[in-house]
C-alpha cells in the first residue's frame, strides 16, 4: 500500500473499502474487549471488588468526555487531511496535522489540570457514594496524569487511518490492549495496587501506543509526517478542523449526560431493574454498532481523499457503497434483535427476572436500530467532505432536540411509563434519520456540483 501513494484515487471502491475496514472494525472490537478486561480485573479483587467495579464505572462519563475532546481535533483534522492530500497538497495536509498535534497537547495540559483539581465533585456529580467516591477518585488521580497519551494515541491514530494505513492504525490499538492486559494482573494483584494499579495499567498502556504512533508519523513509511515547522497554531488552519470536529464531539461527550437523564427517568418510573436493563441495552447496541462505525471510518479516506481529488463519480461510488452496507448491516441487526432480545440480554446477565424485563425493552429500544445504517453513512460523509454545519445540525437535533426532550415527556403521554422512557430512542431515531437523509440529498447535490464547476 505504500508504493502506491494514489490507491486512495486508484484501486476498486468495494476491494478497498473492504482492506479499510475491516482493520477499523477491528481496532473498535479491541478497543472495547480493552475496556472490559480492565473492568472484569478491577471486578476480582478480593473483598472490594464489587465497590472497585462501581468506582471505576463512576469515572466512564468523564473519560467519554475525554475522548470527545480526542475527537475534537483528530475527527475534524484528519478529514481535511484527506482532502487536501487529494488536491495533491501534501504540504498544507501536514500543516493540518503538525497543528492538531500541538492543539491535543494544550487541551491535554488544560483537562489534565481541570481533573486533578476537581474530580472529586465531578464524579459526585456522576453518581459517586460516600462508598465508592475512595475508589473513583484513586483511579482518576491517575488517569487524569495520564490524559496525554490519551489524547495523542485517539487523535493523532486518526491521521493514520486517513492516509489509508488502516492496518496500522489497528496495531496502535491492538498494542495498547495487549500491554494493559499484561499491566493489569500484575499492578492489581502481584503489587496490590487495586484500582490505582489499573489506572497505572492503563496509563503505561496508552503510552506505549503514543509512541509507537508518534514514531510512525515521524518516520518514513507515512505519506504525512510531523515536522517541527508545522507545530504552531495557525487560527486559519486549525478552526475549519474544529468546526468539522464539533459533530463526533457533541456525539461522543452527550452520551454521558443522556446516560445520566435516562438513568434518572427510568429510576423513577420503573426502578433499580429498569436501570439495570438501560445497562444491558447501552451496552449491546454500543457493542453491536461498532462495525457500522468501522465501515464509515474505512470509507473516510477513500471519501475525503476523491472530494480533495475532484473525482465526482468515485465519491458518489463510495457513498452509495457506503449506505448499502450500513444499511444491510442495521437491518440485520434489528431482525436479530428483535427474533432473539435475550440472547442479548443473556450476555450480560444471568439472572432470570432482569433477563424477561430487558427482552420487552430491547424490542422497543432498537425499533429503529434498522435505519440507523442511513444515518451513520450520511454522517461520515458530511465529515468526509468538510461539511462542519451540516455535521453539527444533524448531530444536536438527534441528541438535543429530540431524545433529550422525549425521555421525559414521552411518560406523559403513554400509559407504560417505564416502557415510554425507552420509547424515545426509536422515535428519535426514525425523525433524526428522516430528517438526516433529507437534508444530505440536498447538501450531497451541492458538493457534486461544486466539484464538477472546479473540474471545467
Amino acid at each position: 500500500m505504500q508504493e502506491n501513494r494514489n490507491f486512495l484515487a486508484e484501486e476498486p471502491v468495494g476491494k478497498l473499502l473492504l482492506k479499510l475496514a475491516l482493520p477499523a472494525i477491528a481496532a473498535q472490537l479491541i478497543n472495547l474487549l480493552y475496556n472490559m478486561v480492565d473492568r472484569i480485573y478491577i471486578g476480582h479483587i478480593p473483598e472490594t471488588g464489587a465497590l472497585a467495579l462501581t468506582g471505576v464505572g463512576v469515572c466512564m462519563p468523564v473519560i467519554m468526555v475525554v475522548s470527545a475532546f480526542a475527537a475534537l481535533v483528530s475527527m475534524g483534522g484528519a478529514p481535511r487531511a484527506s482532502i487536501y492530500m487529494g488536491k495533491q497538497d501534501n504540504a498544507m495536509a501536514e500543516r493540518i496535522l503538525g497543528n492538531c498535534l500541538t492543539l491535543q497537547i494544550m487541551i491535554s495540559v488544560i483537562l489534565t489540570t481541570v481533573l486533578l483539581l476537581f474530580n472529586r465533585p465531578l464524579l459526585l456529580t456522576f453518581g459517586a457514594s460516600e462508598n465508592t467516591i475512595g475508589y473513583a477518585v484513586s483511579y482518576m488521580n491517575i488517569y487524569a496524569v495520564g490524559t496525554l497519551f490519551v489524547q495523542l494515541t485517539l487523535g493523532m491514530n486518526a491521521f493514520i487511518t486517513a492516509q489509508g494505513f488502516a492496518k496500522t492504525g489497528m496495531l496502535s490499538v491492538l498494542i495498547g490492549a495487549v500491554c494493559n492486559i499484561i499491566l493489569d494482573p500484575i499492578f492489581i494483584f502481584v503489587f496490590g495496587m487495586g484500582v490505582q494499579g489499573a489506572a497505572l495499567a492503563t496509563v503505561i498502556s496508552q503510552g506505549i501506543s503514543t509512541v509507537w504512533v508518534i514514531s510512525f508519523l515521524s518516520g518514513k513509511k507515512t505519506i504525512l509526517k510531523i515536522r517541527r515547522k508545522n507545530l504552531g497554531v495557525q487560527g486559519s488552519v486549525i478552526l475549519p478542523c474544529m468546526a468539522l470536529g464539533i459533530s463526533p464531539f457533541i456525539m461522543q461527550a452527550s452520551e454521558s449526560v443522556i446516560m445520566v437523564c435516562f438513568n434518572a427517568s427510568l429510576l423513577k418510573y420503573g426502578g433499580d431493574i429498569a436501570v439495570g436493563a438501560m445497562t444491558i441495552l447501552s451496552s449491546a447496541m454500543q457493542f453491536s454498532m461498532l462495525p457500522l462505525q468501522g465501515i464509515a471510518q474505512g470509507a473516510q479516506p477513500i471519501s475525503s481523499y476523491n472530494f480533495g481529488a475532484g473525482n465526482v463519480e468515485r465519491v458518489k461510488k463510495t457513498f452509495f457503497l457506503l449506505l448499502g452496507t450500513c444499511l444491510t448491516y442495521s437491518v440485520i441487526l434489528w431482525l436479530a434483535i428483535e427474533r432473539w432480545p435475550h440472547i442479548f440480554a443473556m450476555f450480560f446477565t444471568p439472572d432470570k427476572s432482569l433477563i424477561n424485563f430487558t427482552k420487552k425493552a430491547l424490542r422497543i429500544y432498537a425499533g429503529g436500530m434498522g435505519l440507523m445504517g442511513a444515518q451513520i453513512a450520511c454522517q461520515m460523509t458530511f465529515i468526509s467532505l468538510s461539511n462542519a454545519l451540516a455535521s453539527v445540525i444533524v448531530a444536536v437535533v438527534r441528541k438535543f432536540v429530540l431524545l433529550l426532550p422525549l425521555i421525559y415527556a414521552l411518560p406523559r403521554f403513554l400509559p407504560d411509563k417505564t416502557m415510554a422512557v425507552y420509547t424515545a430512542e426509536p422515535v428519535a431515531d426514525v425523525i433524526a434519520v428522516t430528517f438526516t437523509v433529507i437534508l444530505f440529498s440536498f447538501q450531497f447535490r451541492k458538493a457534486l456540483r461544486g466539484m464538477e464547476k472546479e473540474k471545467r
